[in-house]
């Protein structure tokens, strides 16, 4: 197995997340992490197949998970980065992707040319949510596509449209059957009534994957398909176990880090403190982006004022008057019309 060498980043991430109990916004924090994403790509991506994980970190494009910007269906070249990109139009509820950024897509590019994956990343709480996923999945993929192009002329030039991956990683509410498993859903050509010449990459540019997990305890082996994968989502999207670190190291190695491990002392699981200050502040900023995360998607759910600082403060440990704080800074100009 190619093991990634783990970053002081990536740590302050799965800190974060050690004791959560349902799919909170501080949770997404670690899906920042190029470790992180490196694994999940390599088990989703159809480009990936053959390359190693380590290659995967080089391909994803940093900067462009960097900030969040605005989609509208009249300015659909804006760029979509960070992990709360949103697209809106004049009395649209404002909808908002999880994660998104570019890749590069091995398959097409060379040398001079570089072309990109459009990735988005939807952590989900539950299969169930009142509606199909695979319908929403297939939704956003769409306006991530249309997001490419600015507005349409007799001159729009389609050839720059490149493919969009959208991966929905559904961790509770799951039907029984259904319990760790994986979807794959794509555009193809089903049928040809005389000759076709259409090459795949000239049509094939919507795919959506749909990980199911369901159960705190995974019983897969390691003959089953996308195991590596299934076992990995599994170790960090549930409450950390005693042994989390001990299984987090089969995908990530943070003993050879010895910056790392100059830095962090007293680890015996990721329970323990990480105490170098550059860290506790890392840590700090991921919380207020989980803050900020959460103001905004209770917004979107046209939740309560009262009703979302309130749940401030339960998730966060905040007092009335920080968690109002946070709610003006974050909530105000950002209600949906």
């Amino acid at each position: 197995m190619n093991k990634l060498k783990g970053s002081i980043e990536t740590l302050s991430a799965l800190q974060l997340t050690q004791d959560i109990q349902w799919l909170d916004e501080q949770s997404k924090t670690v899906l920042h992490s190029k470790e992180v994403l490196a694994v999940i790509l390599q088990g989703t991506i159809e480009e990936y197949k053959g390359y190693s994980r380590k290659e995967i970190m080089e391909f994803i494009e940093i900067d462009s998970i960097d900030d969040a910007k605005e989609v509208s269906v009249g300015r659909t070249n804006t760029q979509i980065q960070g992990e709360h990109a949103e697209f809106v139009q004049l009395n649209e509820k404002t909808s908002r992707f999880d994660m998104v950024f570019r890749a590069k897509n091995p398959a097409l590019s060379d040398e001079n040319v570089l072309f990109s994956l459009h990735v988005d990343i939807e952590p989900q709480k539950t299969y169930r949510p009142g509606y199909p996923i695979e319908k929403r999945g297939i939704y956003y993929l769409a306006r991530r596509l249309s997001s490419q192009l600015s507005l349409i002329t007799e001159k729009t030039d389609y050839k720059q449209l490149e493919k969009c991956y959208s991966i929905w990683i559904c961790r509770d509410d799951i039907p029984p059957k259904a319990r760790y498993s994986i979807s794959f859903y794509s555009m193809a050509n089903i049928e040809n009534i005389g000759e076709n010449t259409a090459l795949p990459q000239d049509y094939d540019l919507m795919s959506l994957v749909v990980i199911k997990l369901g159960e705190k305890d995974y019983k897969g082996t390691k003959e089953d398909p996308e195991y590596e994968l299934l076992h990995f989502l599994n170790i960090i999207m549930y409450p950390h176990k005693a042994d989390f670190m001990d299984e987090i190291s089969r995908y990530i190695d943070f003993s050879e880090n010895e910056e790392l491990w100059e830095e962090v002392t007293g680890m015996e699981g990721l329970g323990q403190c990480i105490l170098e200050e550059g860290i506790e502040q890392g840590i700090a900023q991921g919380v207020e982006q989980g803050i900020q995360a959460m103001i905004l998607d209770h917004l979107e759910e046209k939740v309560p004022r009262e009703k979302s600082i309130a749940k401030l403060q339960k998730h966060f440990g905040l007092d009335e008057e920080e968690a109002r704080r946070y709610y003006e800074k974050y909530g105000v100009g950002n209600q949906c019309p």
